[in-house]
């Protein structure tokens, strides 16, 4: 078994909806060492998005002045994802996780943000406290390179 290896990158940007695409560009150059496949790659930019656009409009309710921060961690063959706010927080955290639930429905948002990331990664965990934000941990392990690991 190789020695482990591990990489990390922080990085904060204000809640502005422009800026998530930004932060989907940033996972990805950073994840891009694993040799991730399209899929994996496709996967990791879609919850990006996902946690990132809820941040903004849930955490924050639009207002640009909040910050989001996602920390990302490479160990060995696996992606860690961490994306923060410190905005309002989810009152009903369990309501919240039910597929097509929204509390934005004026938006049409689709209620499905925390199925897509549960589904496509390996974990996923959801902290908020209302008035202090909400958390979002996820991980993925990228099957490119579990060969040499192994």
């Amino acid at each position: 078994m190789k020695p482990e290896q591990s990489n990390f990158m922080n990085l904060q940007f204000s809640a502005k909806s422009e800026n998530e695409s930004f932060a989907r560009v940033a996972v990805a150059a950073f994840i891009s060492q694993l040799d991730p496949t399209m899929d994996e790659l496709s996967d990791l930019k879609t919850v990006v998005s996902e946690a990132v656009t809820n941040s903004i409009i849930h955490g924050y309710h639009s207002d640009e002045s909040g910050v989001v921060t996602i920390r990302a961690e490479i160990l060995n063959d696996t992606i860690t994802l961490v994306i923060e706010d410190n905005g309002h927080g989810i009152e009903d955290l369990e309501m919240a996780k039910q597929p097509l639930y929204t509390s934005k429905p004026e938006l049409e948002r689709s209620g499905m943000g925390f199925t897509i990331m549960e589904n496509f990664m390996d974990e996923f965990e959801v902290s908020s406290e209302l008035g202090r934000g909400t958390s979002i941990l996820m991980k993925k392990r990228i099957e490119s390179k579990k060969a040499l690991y192994n």
